[in-house]
């Protein structure tokens, strides 16, 4: 016995109980273990961090209320790579707040499954292919899979899958996922082994919505009705925010209460919404494909706050019983004036309830023509019936509009709706030459049967102020025969492209070709920036003619700052003062907003730059107006530099790069608790603490007194670049931060090159040259792969995600459930003084991860590897930080090593 406690004095020390054979043992309980049937869940929510879902709480909650919606909450990450407000936790201890922020968020709409996914928030970055290949997309899509197939929600939700301007490659990732899980998860051939090896059945989702729009809207009760989508094909439903909640406020205000949970994002300060309903907007919810059938469109239907619950978990009046299904499928999104297309209806009855003698009907666009019968027969239970139609746009249909198919089922049963995108499309178009990510987007959606949002990015493509560059233009052919034309664009004023009009012949049927064009800024007194245009956008369009129609496209060019950067006579030196002569380029103005608030003056937040080099060495000094200073951060905590007032200096040495990967991007904090400067890498080829990521980089800052701003210094060998420098188009933005706050919390950022976004825009980067400079002969022009953080909080090791197994039967991260030979489970816990022992139940040799956790938090965690043991049991002892305060338990997430995983809890005793 003395043997035995000495082993338990050590944390995780494992002991098997005698015993001489094996000991198959009982089988876990259902009440304290994740082993016994999974939660079912109406509707679920697939986002890439915790907060994604905040802005949809007002209509999840409002749902769960009224209509006894049960929702969950898919979150791939926990957001390690966001900032952290409320201390200098990073990594997993980051997670493991912001996990529980999420969990408290959700849970003032009623939302008590979160299902975390365990990949890494590794940066921002706009780049979804680097998310889907740090992520590994099919790996992911799996887990997501094998939730939906568990849970079996019949409502999805998620964001917007399209590179957007500034729209974040996690964000993209995450909507893509869900978009495929929503075809996947009804597909046996997809991941089968969850179907052969896990005893999962497929589950097809009736429908999906992404919790963004394009359009305009009004506040107000009408919210929904009044909302004018871009795209009048588009369905778009509105749940009014400021319906009452049971608690008497507007749901608006419980949304809100939820966002505040968000407090190491900076989001405890949000202010109250208004206490006038009338003030008061929707969540909009943009339909993406459904199964079943939906409200109307155009009638008060489509326009209530269960919209888009209705004919899948909300009966409608007159419609089809709950469990029909309903499909209306067009054979190409693209139709052509003249040219016939089909249209397939189908129906499907509930397992129990017969739709009976059933017909279809079509309503088409004024001036259309359907032929077909509509005849489904008897529709028994549990049975389907389709039949087809031919639509026939009119020979004078007006190219570029956008239309629905309305299709109608009419049963004995009740009457069902759906409808179908279609875009009245010239034979021949003509597009400017798409961003790399943008092509990608655009054949996913193809492939993803979301065509209609295939181009919901304009084409763009960026010019130095002043310069010209080549444009290819992509001439497609819709049509079903050979086409002949010619392509012109119309520049926008200040521009010109040359030739002004270029010839393609003989291009087949699908076929396409490029012609080339040069675009030229003939006016260099053009605004740059986000300040040109529109937005930023100058906008023209391409006409391409064909035989029998011409079809206009838009497209838009963008202005980028140019410097050109001279060689300094002597290296500047390095003291956060600017001398006379120092640096010889122009000054490049800072001052352009590009998010957060408007600064109030220039003495608010302004700032400029002066750039030189001197033999292989960058040198940049960057004088900053400002009349509060933002939080001093520790020298430890000197990362995530958009919390206090910071620098961040981005250079892509050869200007081409795709995504930050291959780049240098470094932030300078002027000052710290100690007093001096800091600097860092931050989403670029390799991040984390400056001096160990950027070795030879210099710093050095002076701040005036009294305080109205500072100057940052700094010199940057050009050997820390991920590739050698081209001294005619190296990219350079300069973006100063600005924090007025002492909550580390940012408030305005301001910078040379500005668009949403544009730190992870590269293309939108300044073009610089660096007069006379010569890189060595031996430095590559072609990057190296990039330092990407992998590090992300498991769910074995997160108590919270434990506790939720237990409760849901939902195996952790998306992973399979170890089988009923691998399982490991906590039997009984009890207090041995200052620590805990653990009885476990060993079926397999694993992994145990334990945490003891009481009403104040965790007490005591062990990792410990388990053996198997003859007699099945095995004991563990967790010493404890200090004493239990009430309501102790004992929480094991059991990784068996094959891939599964098992959760168990006990109370402590």
């Amino acid at each position: 016995m003395a043997t035995l406690v000495a082993a338990l004095a050590l944390p995780g020390a494992a002991l098997a109980a005698p015993g001489a054979a094996v000991d198959k043992g009982p089988k876990p309980p259902d009440a304290t273990t994740s082993s016994g049937p999974p939660a079912d869940l109406d509707a679920l929510f697939i986002g890439a961090h915790p907060d994604d879902e905040a802005f949809t709480l007002s209509a999840l909650g409002q749902w769960g209320s009224e209509h006894d919606t049960r929702t969950g909450v898919i979150t791939i990450t926990r957001g390690e790579g966001g900032g952290n407000a409320v201390g200098p936790e990073e990594g997993p201890a980051l997670g493991l707040i912001r996990e529980r922020e999420e969990r408290d968020a959700v849970a003032k709409a009623g939302i008590t499954d979160v299902y975390n996914l365990d990949e890494v928030d590794f940066y921002y970055t706009v780049s979804e292919p680097l998310t889907a290949q740090v992520w590994d997309h099919e790996e992911t899509l799996a887990k997501t899979v094998r939730i939906l197939r568990q849970t079996r929600p019949e409502v999805l939700l998620t964001m917007n899958p399209a590179p957007s301007p500034g729209q974040h490659g996690n964000h993209q990732e995450a909507a893509r996922i869900a978009v495929e899980a929503y075809w996947a998860a009804g597909d046996p051939t997809r991941f089968p082994e969850q179907i052969t090896k896990e005893g999962l059945k497929p589950f097809s989702p009736d429908r999906i919505f992404m919790n963004s729009s394009a359009g305009t809207g009004a506040n107000g009760p009408d919210c929904a009705k009044k909302f004018a989508p871009t795209d009048a094909s588009q369905t778009i439903y509105g749940v009014w925010s400021g319906a009452p909640s049971p608690d008497g406020r507007t749901w608006a205000a419980v949304a809100r209460d939820a966002q505040r949970e968000y407090a190491s994002q900076g989001w405890a300060g949000f202010p109250d919404v208004s206490t006038d309903p009338a003030q008061l907007g929707c969540n909009y919810l943009t339909l993406i494909d459904s199964r079943t059938p939906l409200p109307q469109w155009g009638t008060d239907a489509a326009f209530t706050s269960h919209s888009p619950l209705d004919g899948s978990l909300v009966k409608l009046p007159g419609g089809l019983p709950l469990g029909s299904g309903m499909t209306v499928e067009t054979d190409q999104y693209r139709v052509l004036p003249g040219a016939p297309f089909s249209v397939t209806v189908g129906a499907s009855a509930p397992a129990a309830t017969p739709l009976g003698v059933s017909t279809a009907r079509l309503e088409v666009p004024a001036g259309w023509t359907v032929t077909g019968g509509g005849a489904l027969g008897t529709i028994a239970s549990a049975a389907q019936a389709a039949t087809t139609f031919t639509v026939t746009p009119p020979a004078g249909a007006t190219v570029g509009t956008r239309a629905r198919v309305k299709a109608f089922v009419d049963t004995a049963a009740g009457v069902g709706y759906q409808d179908e995108p279609l875009l009245v499309s010239p034979p021949v178009t003509a597009t400017q030459q798409l961003l790399p990510q943008v092509t990608q987007y655009q054949q996913w959606a193809q492939v993803a049967h979301a065509q209609e949002f295939a181009e919901i990015v304009r084409p763009v493509l960026t010019l130095a102020s002043g310069g010209s560059r080549p444009v290819d233009v992509v001439v497609t052919n819709h049509s079903a025969t050979t086409q002949s034309g010619t392509v012109t664009p119309t520049p926008p004023a200040g521009f010109t492209m040359s030739p002004g009009t270029a010839a393609y012949a003989a291009l087949a049927p699908g076929a396409q070709t490029t012609v080339r064009f040069t675009a030229v800024n003939t006016d260099t007194s053009l605004k740059t920036s986000v300040e040109g245009g529109v937005a930023g956008d100058y906008l023209y369009s391409i006409a391409a003619t064909s035989t029998t129609a011409t079809g206009t496209t838009q497209q838009a060019l963008e202005l980028v700052p140019t410097s050109v950067v001279p060689q300094a006579s002597t290296s500047p030196t390095v003291d956060g003062v600017v001398s006379a002569g120092e640096y010889a380029g122009p000054v490049l103005d800072l001052s352009r907003r590009w998010e957060g608030e408007n600064c109030t003056s220039a003495a608010d937040c302004s700032a400029t730059a002066q750039v030189t080099w001197r033999d292989d060495t960058l040198f940049l000094a960057v004088t900053v107006k400002d009349d509060v200073r933002g939080t001093p951060l520790a020298a430890t905590d000197c990362k995530r530099h958009w919390r206090t007032d910071s620098v961040e200096i981005a250079i892509d040495p050869r200007g081409t790069s795709e995504n930050t990967s291959t780049t240098f991007k470094a932030a300078i904090l002027p000052w710290t608790a100690e007093g001096g400067p800091c600097y860092l890498r931050d989403a670029d080829a390799h991040q984390g603490d400056g001096p160990a990521t950027a070795p030879g980089m210099r710093i050095a800052s002076k701040v005036t007194e009294p305080y109205t701003g500072y100057v940052v210094e700094t010199s940057i060998p050009m050997s820390l670049l991920p590739s050698a420098i081209d001294p005619a188009h190296m990219g350079l933005n300069v973006l100063p931060y600005d924090s007025d706050t002492q909550d580390k919390t940012g408030q305005t950022r301001i910078g040379w090159s500005v668009w949403g976004g544009v730190q992870g825009d590269p293309y939108r980067w300044g073009d610089v040259s660096l007069d006379g400079y010569v890189p060595p002969a031996d430095r590559p022009t072609t990057p190296a792969d990039p330092v990407i953080p992998t590090e992300a909080l498991q769910s074995v090791d997160s108590p919270q995600s434990v506790e939720q197994a237990v409760r849901t039967n939902v195996a952790l991260a998306g992973r399979p459930s170890s089988t009923p030979a691998e399982v490991g489970w906590v039997d009984k816990a009890k207090l041995r003084g200052d620590s805990v022992e653990l009885r476990l139940r060993v079926k397999d040799s694993g992994t145990a991860h334990i945490t003891i956790a009481d009403r104040d938090g965790i007490v005591g965690e062990v990792v410990a590897p388990v053996a198997r043991t003859a007699s099945g049991l095995v004991v563990i002892s967790v010493p404890l930080t200090r004493d239990l305060v009430g309501g102790a338990r004992a929480l094991v997430g059991w990784d068996d090593g094959a891939g599964g995983t098992f959760s168990s809890l006990a109370s402590v005793k």
